[in-house]
């Protein structure tokens, strides 16, 4: 079954997580979550979006993103 559309609007705030299959871990150490943060820097610089907080767990992540432009479905 597919997911439903997102409403994406200019200046919306969304709260995206993921976890890890069967709550696995998804970072191995704290290279990988630093990884993790740089690419999420550069998809926000990318896309004009605000990235007003995270949470980094072993076995999932928390984002609240701002799209001033409506976009998030586009990264």
């Amino acid at each position: 079954m597919t997911r439903p559309l997102r409403l994406e609007f200019p200046h919306a705030l969304y709260h995206v997580t993921s976890r890890g299959d069967r709550r696995e871990a998804i970072f191995e150490d704290d290279d990988d979550r630093l990884r993790f943060l740089e690419i999420l820097e550069m998809v926000v610089l990318d896309h004009n979006w605000l990235c007003h907080g995270y949470c980094l767990m072993d076995n999932h992540y928390h984002l609240i993103i701002e799209t001033p432009n409506g976009n998030l479905s586009h990264a």
